[in-house]
This record gives C-alpha cells, structure tokens and sequence, in this order.
C-alpha cells in the first residue's frame, strides 16, 4: 500500500512538472485527471511547490512556474510580487510565472516615467491609466497602487501581451520597501548551501542492489577504491548501507541484503549543508544517500563535498544581513592584563528586546561567535555547535558595553567545550558553556 501510495505521489509530480508552464493547477483536476484521491493529490502538490516547480497565489490558485536557478534566486516572480504586496490580479493571468528585472516608481512625469520602464520591468504606479497602457506596450508589467482599478482595455491589453496588472491597497512608498526587503531575504537565502548544490547525482554514483552477491561489493571496491555503498531494492528505494565492516569473511555468494545495515541516515536535496554536516560528524559517517520524499535514490554526499563546501561557503562575500551578522559584526578582539583573549561590542538598538534590554537571541549570538573565534585560534578548522547551556544571565541596557571573555576547558581531536563569561562594567551579567565538534580540513 505504502509502495503504491509513493508510486502515485510520484507520477502525480511528473504529471505537473510536464504541464505548460502558466498552467493552472487544483487539487480536484490533478485528482480526476490521474485517478487518485483528492489527499494525494494535496499532497504531491505542496511537495511540487516546496521543489519551486508551482506556487500558490491568493485569489489566484497554483499555477505551474518556472524552477528558479541558484544563481538566479534575488529575481522574484509575479507571482511571489502578489503574495508580497496581497495584491489581486486585473489581467495578465498567463504572465504570473514570468521574472521581474527592476520595478520602478512612477512618481514623475510620464515621459519621464518611460525612460526607465523596460521589458521585463514592473512599474509600481497609482491611478494613471495612461501610464498603466504604455508601460504595458513597453513589455512591463504594472502594480497599481492605492487600491485603484483600470480601464477594461487596458485589462484586455494586459491578456494580450500577457503581463500582469496588480492592485494592491499599499501605497507606493510600502510597496517598494516591502519588494525591497523580499528581494534582501531571497539574498540570504542564496547564501544558504544546501544538499542540493553540492551532492553527486544517481547516474555518477555507485550503489548495490539488495539481490547483488557480496562479489559484487568487492570488484566494485576494486574498480572505484570505495568502500561504503547505498542499498537499494528494485524501485531504487534506498534500504541500507554496505561497508567494508560488513562483508569482511563473509561468503562471496551471499547477498547484500543478508550483511547490509539497515535503515541507514539519509539527507534530502533541500537539507541545509549545516545540517548534514552536524549528522556526518556525530555519527562518524563518510557517506549518506541523498532520497525524495518517497526514499527513492537520488545520489550521495560525501564528508569530503561537506569540508570543501563549508570552505567555499567561508570565502564568499557577505550579501544579505541576518540578525547574527548584525549582533557579531562589531565584536573587536584584544587582550586583558592575563593576557587572556577578550571580545568587546556595544549592546545597539537592533540587539535589545521590548523592555530594551539585550535580547536572549543576541546574547546566545554573542556568547557563540566568541567561542567559535577563541577556538579557530587553536584549531583551524570548521565547526558545529553541538550544545550550549546558559545557566546565568542579567538584565543588560542599551548602549552598555560588554566584554565576552572565552576560555577552553577542554580541546581534543574532535570535541571541545568552552567557558564564556560576559561582562558589563566589570560586573558578571552571563555565563555559558559551548560544546562543539571540530571538522579537520
């Protein structure tokens, strides 16, 4: 039952990433049309929009778009415009899925206005009909502001060139910034490495099926010098992992799937590289599966892909800010009268709570960063926070200047535990115990 309930889930989503892009997709067509029930058909469809393959828009429907590439990520769709702005569609249906360039503020003359509408652009403008027509005819899409409507022929228009008008009741000025701030979130999203962009596909792994003989394992041992290799049965479900361990004085004749392990740790395309790193060094594992949501094989992941991405990923530049860079940023190392390192910041008013007080967040950040630092001075390497215990904190003001004070306890091979003590004024206000586990490049 199981096997055929991911079979349909399956096919369900071959099904939609076949459709023209711009098709309109429900839960009931998607059921009649493949004869499954309405649940399944819900089901494959959030799974289409978490793989960016379809995106539901309110007042709208789903609608079937255009996979967005990593490189390409700080361009949002019409689509994503609408759900940003709770905006309604006046015409334009069919060019909801289709990318923006730059929008532009049509606050100015409109001559003027035109000079800097382009194809591909979307003008954010109120109530002036002309200017909703000749942007149109320029190749951009509109956004009304206010609230207001537009002429039918300008709706008609719209359907022609298959550009959407958008109304939305903001005005000009919160439309902009709220666009602005998607287009810097989608930023920091780029950043984020996942499983995705760095594992090795199905066709250039290597893997054993559950009914291979142990033989098998050794003359593929001979021709790749790899020793661990994913299971799976004849729907290509991954079922288990084989190693060296594993088939050491076991008969050549027997199958894999007597020595296997079972149940093996696996990761998905969308898991973040923090994540998986976390799993393959605390479980001391070389190598995982890389599955959809039905188990079925995709590829694999190597500790090896981990170091090197996580040392890529440390030598770009910083594009978007998140709360942590805003709290860690201004940390300036120097050295007491114990010679002891000692990280300095000022407690700024994006750092402070509702009462004004420094945040719990920020002063986990803050206790974080600065063991992290102490530790890369005596083990270069990468690391993961495994576990931090904060036993003792004060109430801190804005504008008060602390001193984080970290000092190692213990630093071995693979784990290391630091004691971080915070400081106000020379007055004890934190104290905290980090556990990491240390990455050799």
């Amino acid at each position: 039952m199981v096997n055929e309930l991911a079979t349909k889930h399956e096919q369900i989503l071959t099904h939609i990433e076949s459709l023209t892009i711009g098709t309109k997709i429900s839960v009931r067509g998607i059921a009649k049309a493949l004869e499954v029930s309405e649940g399944t058909a819900y089901r494959a469809i959030k799974e289409a929009e978490n793989q960016g393959i379809v995106s539901t828009i309110e007042r709208v429907g789903t609608i079937r778009i255009e996979r967005k590439k990593k490189d390409n990520i700080e361009r949002l769709t019409f689509a994503e415009i609408i759900n940003i702005v709770d905006g309604q569609v006046l015409g334009g249906r069919e060019g909801l899925y289709k990318t923006l360039n730059k929008f532009v503020i049509g606050a100015m003359k409109l001559d003027a206005m035109m000079r800097y509408t382009e194809a591909g652009s979307l003008l954010i403008v109120g109530n002036r009909t002309n200017a909703h027509e000749l942007a149109l005819k320029e190749g951009a899409a509109v956004l009304i502001t206010g609230g207001f409507d537009t002429d039918e022929n300008v709706k008609r228009l719209a359907d022609e060139k298959q550009l959407p008008i958008i109304s939305t009741s903001y005005d000009s000025f919160t439309v902009a910034t709220m666009i602005n701030r998607a287009i810097y979130d989608q930023l920091i999203k780029k950043e984020i490495v996942v499983v995705d962009d760095i594992y090795t596909p199905f066709k250039q792994s290597y893997f054993l099926y559950t009914t291979d003989l142990v033989k098998k394992w050794h003359e593929l041992n001979e021709e790749t010098m790899h020793s661990r290799y994913p299971v799976v049965d004849h729907q290509l479900k991954v079922v288990g992992m084989v190693t060296s361990k594993d088939v050491i004085g076991k008969d050549q004749s027997s199958t894999i799937e007597r020595v296997m392990t079972k149940n093996p740790m696996t990761v998905q395309a969308r898991t973040s590289l923090a994540n998986a790193a976390h799993m393959m060094v605390w479980e001391g594992i070389e190598i995982m599966p890389v599955v959809d949501q039905s188990y079925k094989f995709q590829g694999v992941i190597s500790r090896q892909d981990v170091l090197k991405a996580l040392q890529h990923l440390q030598r770009q530049p910083q594009v978007g800010e998140t709360i942590d860079d805003l709290a860690t940023n201004q940390l300036q190392e120097s050295v007491d009268m114990d010679e002891q390192t000692v990280y300095q910041t000022e407690v700024t008013p994006q750092m402070t709570n509702q009462l004004g007080t420094l945040s719990y967040g920020v002063f986990t950040s803050l206790v974080i960063e600065a063991g992290s630092r102490l530790l890369h001075q005596y083990k270069k390497g990468d690391l993961v926070v495994e576990n931090l215990s904060i036993y003792f904190i004060k109430p801190v003001q804005l504008e008060s200047m602390l001193e984080i004070k970290p000092r190692i306890l213990e630093v071995g091979r693979k784990f290391a535990k630091v004691d971080v003590e915070v400081y106000n004024d020379r007055v004890l206000v934190g104290k905290a115990l980090l556990m990491a586990q240390l990455i050799d490049r």
